[in-house]
């Protein structure tokens, strides 16, 4: 069975950082991407940053690049998500999820990863 558990919301003003955890079972990495979007109250969800297991090539979206770096731990089948200089704009639940394979003209799409984590809130507050 597949599961994908986030771990590391929480609150923090403007400007910190959080670590974000992905831990992944059920599936062995080298043959997935491994992403995380994050979807606002109201809005759509939207990709953040995602991670070929096998290669560690890295994606990121234009509001995460230079702010979030995203890892992994193939020894303990677990991504991170670092991100600093958070802004008010980043808030929202955070979802890690799972794409067999690297199709990388969908990455961004939600509806490509087959498998998702329960997300995990992230507040940006002063």
């Amino acid at each position: 069975q597949v599961q994908l558990v986030e771990s590391g919301g929480g609150l923090v003003q403007p400007g910190g950082s959080l670590r974000l955890s992905c831990a992944v079972s059920g599936l062995t990495l080298d043959y997935y991407v491994i992403g995380w979007f994050r979807q606002a109250s109201g809005k759509e969800r939207e990709g953040v940053s995602c991670i070929s297991a096998h290669n560690n090539l890295k994606w990121y979206t234009t509001s995460a690049k230079g702010r979030f770096t995203i890892s992994r731990d193939k020894a303990n089948n677990t991504v991170s998500l670092e991100m600093n200089s958070l802004k008010p704009e980043d808030p929202g639940v955070y979802y890690c999820a799972a794409m067999r394979g690297v199709l990388t003209l969908r990455l961004w799409e939600p509806g490509a990863y087959g498998w998702w984590g329960q997300g995990t809130q992230v507040t940006v507050s002063s």
